[in-house]
């Protein structure tokens, strides 16, 4: 079922919301060469605590697979989402990392991710973060009660289309609340006018994830994979929907990823 927050329930998610943002701030700033996915993790779990939060990511379960162990999905290169934090995956000048963080905190969760150079990275790379970006402003803009999810939908598949990009297949942003995962799902390509209603006071997760190569992944446990190995980004923000424009409630310092693709 579709959930539409009171206003107390709005404080809640923007409280959560606003951990989310400040992990992503500290986060971000910390990327180097030489450093591992697993050390940004424990650092992440730290901010989360003493902000009062629940790592939301932690332990989380689905059907199949093991509870996922860490506080945040770190997704170098090829691996669109989902991937885990080791102290073997060590960042590399060149490589691009997804970083998505969920925070729970008085039973209300926030989603955020975005991408990160490490050192010096391609122009393709720089180009395929921008256009993931912008994807998602695309996408945030039509965020708007009375509009439809397929009108976000579209919003983020056309544009990344015109771009000479791929949506990455089957991955989609969501609905968010009392979970991290509620209704209604957020494909990032589809139809106008089609899929459910947007109301004020719906929060969700809209999150493109683009591919270089090709739409086509692969799944290898929790991570999913461009089957080509080709880049891949991702940049998600938490919305509230009003009765005008849409709230970002994880809109941290720096858009997430900017002063990195430059």
């Amino acid at each position: 079922m579709i959930s539409v927050k009171s206003a107390r329930e709005v404080q809640l998610m923007k409280e959560s919301n606003r951990i989310v943002a400040v992990v992503l701030d500290e986060i971000g700033s910390l990327i180097k060469v030489d450093l591992s996915t697993k050390e940004l993790d424990r650092i992440a779990e730290k901010i989360i605590l003493s902000e009062g939060g629940i790592p939301g990511f932690k332990n989380y379960s689905v059907p199949g697979l093991p509870p996922f162990p860490a506080a945040l999905c770190t997704s170098v290169n090829s691996c669109i989402a989902h991937g885990i934090p080791s102290d073997d995956v060590v960042l590399k000048d060149g490589d691009i990392v997804g970083i998505d963080v969920g925070v729970i905190k008085d039973g209300y969760c926030g989603d955020g991710a975005g991408t990160y150079a490490v050192g010096n990275i391609s122009d393709k790379a720089k180009d395929l973060m921008n256009i993931t970006r912008q994807a998602l402003e695309e996408g945030i803009a039509e965020a708007l009660p009375g509009n439809r999810v397929g009108d976000i939908s579209h919003a983020i598949g056309s544009f990344v289309i015109s771009n000479g990009y791929y949506v990455a297949d089957n991955l989609t942003g969501h609905g968010i609340g009392r979970l991290i995962h509620e209704e209604p799902v957020v494909p990032n390509f589809g139809r106008k006018h089609r899929g459910n209603r947007l109301k004020e006071g719906m929060t969700i997760a809209i999150e493109p994830m683009v591919n270089i190569g090709t739409n086509r992944v692969f799944e290898d446990g929790w991570e999913y994979y461009v089957a080509d190995g080709s880049l891949s980004a991702h940049f998600e923000h938490t919305i509230l929907i009003t009765d005008g424009k849409p709230e970002i409630l994880t809109r941290s310092r720096q858009d997430y990823g900017k002063n990195r693709s430059n």
